[in-house]
């Protein structure tokens, strides 16, 4: 008989139980005017605000019709609010000319604001796989300090409807420094590849991050599966890195240099054959090396 899963133990509050919304008169009572220069970004917030058409949407909106939705923050120890969700709205408040935004300002621990920030924002469509992959790790690490029963990732998972594989390997993800996680971003390297050198030292990366700036960045699963295998053996190092790395740069078309006829002749008369013409440019090559060095 499979064993039952302990998942279904797991109770954490909603949304809506933890600011007590499932009642209008309580939801309204609880709402203020919020100074913009009072609501600081949640510590460590993953999502990006993006000025771009949904900022303006969004802007043309509260100019016409207000903050229809209030966002959530909690009291800051150092003074102010830390927004856990608004941060769009406060941008977009600001670009109205406004002066305050309406909030809900509820008290909550540091986990419990974590993962109600993570759900407030996992659902958007526009989301960068480094946003999700911080993300998820922030919600993951927040559960588990709770100490609740079960899979951690399978939690993680359910707001997001995704598998908790696929929660694991965001989470791991998270481990790459940002100027790699900036090319997952834009698709230099693909998100296997970038799971593999998650798994590389801070160290190590910074090797790969050298090996792409000299190189370019072009590097397939199978070379990150290398520099994977490498790093968790302890074979890895610099010289290594490059080795792995290196022979994308040898699959490129040799470089072929022509030149016209007619700026040639300004060069060299006519008794002149091809050959004698290339060893007489190699030559002075030779020599503007050897003068200028490499």
């Amino acid at each position: 008989m499979p064993k039952k899963s302990s998942v279904s133990d797991i109770k954490l509050n909603s949304i809506d139980n933890l600011f007590g919304m499932t009642d209008s008169t309580d939801s309204v009572s609880d709402v203020r005017e919020i100074s913009l220069d009072e609501l600081y970004e949640f510590n460590g917030h993953p999502f990006k605000v993006r000025d771009d058409d949904k900022m303006q949407e969004l802007t043309d909106s509260i100019k016409e019709h207000g903050v229809l939705v209030p966002g959530i923050a909690r009291i800051r120890p150092k003074g102010g609010y830390e927004i856990i969700a608004g941060h769009s709205r406060k941008q977009a408040c600001i670009n109205a000319g406004l002066t305050t935004m309406p909030m809900f300002i509820k008290n909550l621990s540091d986990d419990e604001a974590t993962i109600v920030m993570v759900d407030s924002n996992i659902q958007r469509e526009d989301i960068l796989p480094s946003e999700k992959a911080k993300a998820y790790k922030m919600k993951y690490e927040a559960i588990k300090h709770q100490g609740v029963k079960g899979n951690s990732l399978i939690v993680v998972g359910e707001e997001a409807r995704e598998s908790a594989k696929t929660v694991q390997r965001y989470v791991w993800l998270a481990r790459l420094n940002d100027e790699l996680l900036e090319m997952v971003d834009s698709r230099q390297i693909s998100i296997v590849q970038g799971v593999d050198i998650s798994f590389l030292t801070d160290k190590e990366q910074s090797w790969v991050i050298n090996a792409f700036e000299r190189f370019g960045v072009n590097i397939s699963t199978s070379q990150s599966s290398e520099l994977k295998g490498k790093s968790q053996s302890g074979e890895l190092d610099e010289t290594v890195v490059w080795s792995i790395l290196a022979p994308v740069v040898d699959k490129k078309k040799p470089r072929k240099v022509t030149f016209k006829a007619k700026k040639l002749d300004e060069y060299f008369a006519d008794s002149y054959s091809e050959e004698q013409i290339e060893e007489i440019i190699i030559g002075l090559l030779d020599k503007w090396k050897q003068e200028e060095g490499e």
